[in-house]
């Protein structure tokens, strides 16, 4: 595992947004990743696309996929005891083996096993924010959860809420699902591992944040089978793309905190007034520099 010194030395200068001319086939591009088949195991390719509000957005962030790689890398070594995750043990031999030596490459990429992806993606929510505190004005109810009357913004939910969503293909809003409805998707007990799970590692990524002087908010995950069914972590894990993290010492309930993740890029968009449809508009030089910088200070809190 590289240092934070180290990542921040080897980021680009230009925002990488595809991966061409690779000799293996792509299969999949997601909002972000680039996927190719190596036959026996996936290649996970990290671009600095960034997304809001589900559309791709027209500017990268420079080096942002090699920030949200190895900060995954971080978290999947430190998560590995509380659940199984997609990764091949030694990342460094599996580049070699296959001949993928571009540094850059390597450092915003995984080699992962083969697995089946569900069908519904894990968030969850440990404090009232968001689209969580939208809907708790209106109703009272963050997805299909009563909370008690009174919470303000930002404030602290009582025990955190796992509340689970479709998986919307690019371009369309994941829609937020219940228990019922989740478990008729996946299957009543894989997805009462799904939930356990999810609960595990928010309470672990909640405790190691708070060490490193920053608040986990709110986190998404995903999870894939094997051929024997057990249940995998998969994607990204803990990054500031999947989760919300706030600097603890600016923290104060009322309102939305100031956040380490693409929340600034989020306000931005919104002051502009775009109708989040495709296109997006071009992002300011200032609102790219310092999303990157939000990034970047979020990983060297947590390495140190």
């Amino acid at each position: 595992m590289l240092t934070s010194a180290q990542i921040a030395a080897a980021l680009p200068e230009y925002a990488r947004v595809s991966i061409d001319g690779r000799p293996f086939p792509k299969i999949a591009s997601g909002k972000v990743r680039e996927i190719f088949d190596l036959g026996d195991a996936l290649l996970l390719v990290a671009t600095d696309r960034l997304s809001a509000f589900d559309v791709i957005l027209p500017d990268g962030i420079p080096g942002k996929g090699i920030l949200l790689t190895q900060m995954s890398h971080w978290w999947f070594a430190r998560t590995a005891n509380l659940i199984e995750n997609h990764l091949l043990p030694d990342q460094e031999d599996e580049f070699a083996r296959r001949g993928i030596t571009d540094r850059d490459l390597q450092l915003r990429s995984m080699i992962v096993r083969k697995l089946k992806p569900l069908a519904i993606e894990c968030v969850v929510r440990g404090y009232l924010v968001g689209s969580g505190w939208s809907a708790y004005q209106k109703t009272g109810v963050v997805c299909g959860h009563r909370l008690p009357a009174g919470l303000r913004q930002a404030d602290r939910l009582p025990e955190p809420l796992f509340t689970p969503t479709t998986k919307a293909p690019k371009g369309e809003h994941d829609a937020p699902i219940d228990d019922a409805q989740g478990a008729a998707i996946v299957g009543a007990a894989l997805y009462e591992k799904v939930k356990a799970a999810s609960l595990a590692l928010y309470a672990f990524g909640h405790d190691t944040a708070a060490r490193a002087g920053m608040i986990l908010a709110d986190t998404k995950f995903e999870f894939g089978t094997d051929a024997a069914g057990n249940l995998v972590l998969i994607d990204e894990v803990l990054t500031p793309d999947s989760s919300r993290y706030w600097p603890a010492d600016a923290y104060r309930p009322d309102c939305s905190p100031p956040s380490y993740d693409k929340q600034f890029v989020r306000d931005h968009l919104l002051a502009v007034n775009w109708n989040q449809q495709p296109p997006a508009p071009v992002l300011p030089a200032e609102v790219i520099t310092r999303t990157r910088d939000k990034y970047l200070q979020a990983l060297r809190n947590l390495l140190g």
